[in-house]
């Protein structure tokens, strides 16, 4: 059994962590920050991990910016742990951190690198249109996930997968990947593999400007965009002059009807929008403020929804 400090915020991290409580002693948890949340920000919200460990009693700390808390960094030395993990903690480790543990920082991070390196690989895995994806266990270092690599498995991406489907599965291998690792690693029978440079892809961080939905691209690219954002930002459009939220669609990348890109229209099997390529059907919408709905109920309510245009800019932008 080693001793281990967890570094991680996101729901992510939960599975990991949940992991080692079961097979490690850790003997403290490092997180993000408390956030406020919702209508005016009112509500401090707990990280997901931070939540876990204060059920099993463990210390949190909750750093600002840990390249600038010396103190937080000592408790690190003085909890003499063998290795720390890393899963989706949100801040890059300096030197003087990475260095402590004397098995090192192994990194669990949700692609197969050197691809998708960064801050968003399960979103940027469904927006390229990839089959297929993974895990990686690395050995943390000073870059963003250059780190030699311990262990990988592959996960295949379904047709249908969104960011939360997709995460459900690799946050579950990754923590079963890392149990099974870690032994292995701690006892010396492990080689890190480095990663191959030329090989090398990004998934930068995610904004909400790249939820704007542009109807004169194809339909495929219009569906992956919204399976990718579908926890966060969410794609949308403009209806009239509000904030369209799109939740639920599937492409028809062989409809030959004609039309402008992003003219609504109906036909047998729905309400669709025309794109730059084929038709996006509408299966699941929400008006800024409004409960979901179909888009036949927002149909009903406003005639002028089918043959109307949807915008991708808002009417201050035109």
């Amino acid at each position: 059994m080693a001793s281990v400090v967890f570094f991680g915020t996101p729901e992510f991290a939960v599975p990991v962590l949940e992991g080692l409580l079961a097979h490690h002693d850790v003997l403290a948890v490092v997180t993000q920050p408390d956030r406020r949340v919702g209508r005016g920000r009112r509500r401090v919200q707990a990280p997901p991990v931070k939540t876990l460990a204060l059920t099993h009693g463990l210390c949190v700390l909750q750093p600002a910016r840990l390249r600038r808390d010396p103190e937080t960094v000592q408790i690190l030395r003085e909890l003499g742990a063998d290795v720390f993990v890393i899963a989706a903690y949100g801040q890059i480790l300096r030197p003087e951190v990475l260095a402590i543990p004397p098995r090192g920082c192994i990194g669990v991070h949700a692609s197969l690198l050197p691809k998708l390196r960064g801050a968003a690989p399960i979103a940027a895995a469904i927006l390229q249109g990839l089959t297929e994806t993974g895990v990686t266990l690395m050995l943390t270092n000073e870059g963003v996930d250059t780190g030699p690599i311990l262990a990988q498995r592959r996960a295949a991406i379904e047709p249908r997968d969104t960011t939360a489907t997709l995460t459900r599965r690799l946050t579950q291998m990754g923590a079963d990947l890392l149990i099974e690792t870690l032994p292995g690693w701690l006892a010396g029978a492990i080689m890190p593999q480095p990663q191959d440079e030329r090989q090398a892809t990004y998934a930068p961080p995610i904004g909400r400007e790249d939820a704007v939905i542009n109807w004169t691209r194809p339909a495929v690219e219009i569906d992956r965009q919204i399976r990718a954002y579908a926890t966060w930002p969410v794609a949308f459009c403009w209806c009239g002059g509000q904030r369209l939220l799109v939740l639920r669609a599937h492409p028809l990348p062989s409809w030959s009807g004609e039309g402008e890109p992003g003219t609504v229209v109906q036909f047998a099997e729905g309400i669709g929008v025309v794109t730059g390529q084929g038709l996006l059907v509408l299966d699941e919408i929400q008006l800024a403020g409004k409960r979901p709905m179909t888009p036949e109920a927002l149909a009903r309510g406003r005639p002028d929804f089918v043959c109307g245009v949807l915008a991708s800019c808002s009417p201050e932008e035109r």
